[in-house]
């Protein structure tokens, strides 16, 4: 009877184990630390959950690389800063309920445990079963990442994160920052028409201590960006090398022709 006792004493404490107690850290910042979570939700197909997943991360901002809900996994990043380099955090999910979050940090990089526990179990919380969670997930699956407030950086900075990105895998760019918003400053290399509007293309001026910052590539794109409609005024007064800063967003990269393309841009006042 002891025994049987201890048996389902065990079962009980499995079934009520949290999102908090399955939270591991493991690695170290040197060579890059790893954070898992695990939930499990019953009544919950893989399908379900990534749907709900889809619309939880594009609403905090999350870039979103992959989504295959039929398969149960997902390819997310957290959003953009211009202060921290992206890093992925790979989902998956099975046909019994539980969804597996992994954040995998690139080397130097540091997250206090309790942030991370924090931010990775509060989005699993939020999953739930049955027909409530097939209604989220039908919902979710069209959604799409908020893109936030534009990141401010200067060109030179921006060209060298989008390189280094680029050269390891230039496909994940589009999808990283589709969308997104950035104030970009630096000086005017060139300013011509384009269709029915004007691009300005900025110097990328570089010197020993901008090339000398750990774990950043050289810049080796260009950046462009075309100004919105009713900027012709604007755009005609510019001469090179003055310092210009502008709010645009992200509409291509071109690796090809070693450049970058921001769209609708507008001089910062």
């Amino acid at each position: 009877m002891l025994t049987a006792a201890g048996l389902l004493l065990s079962a009980g404490t499995a079934q009520a184990a949290t999102c908090d107690d399955t939270f591991v850290k493991k690695g170290n910042p040197v060579t890059g630390l790893r954070f898992i979570a695990t939930t499990t939700v019953p009544n919950m197909s893989m399908r379900s959950a990534i749907g709900q997943l889809n619309g939880i991360v594009a609403a905090k901002g999350y870039a979103i690389l992959a989504v295959e809900p039929d398969g149960g996994a997902m390819l997310v990043e957290p959003p953009p800063t211009g202060k921290s380099r992206p890093f992925p955090i790979e989902i998956a999910a099975d046909g019994a309920g539980t969804v597996r979050m992994e954040a995998k940090l690139r080397a130097g990089m540091g997250i206090p445990d309790a942030a991370a526990k924090a931010e990775m179990c509060g989005i699993l919380a939020q999953l739930k079963g049955g027909k409530a969670g097939e209604a989220l997930a039908a919902k979710g699956l069209g959604a799409t990442s908020a893109p936030g407030a534009p990141v401010r950086m200067s060109v030179l900075r921006f060209s060298q994160d989008i390189t280094g990105q680029a050269d390891k895998n230039n496909a994940a760019v589009q999808k990283r920052y589709e969308g997104r918003q950035f104030t970009l400053y630096g000086p005017v290399a060139y300013v011509g028409p384009i269709g029915d509007s004007y691009r300005v293309e900025w110097k990328l001026l570089s010197n020993v201590l901008t090339d000398l910052v750990p774990g950043r590539a050289s810049a080796g794109l260009s950046v462009n960006c075309v100004l919105a409609k009713g900027q012709g005024v604007y755009a005609l007064q510019l001469k090179p090398d003055k310092h210009v800063e502008l709010t645009g967003t992200f509409d291509q990269l071109d690796y090809g022709l070693s450049s970058v393309w921001l769209k609708d841009c507008r001089p910062v006042k």
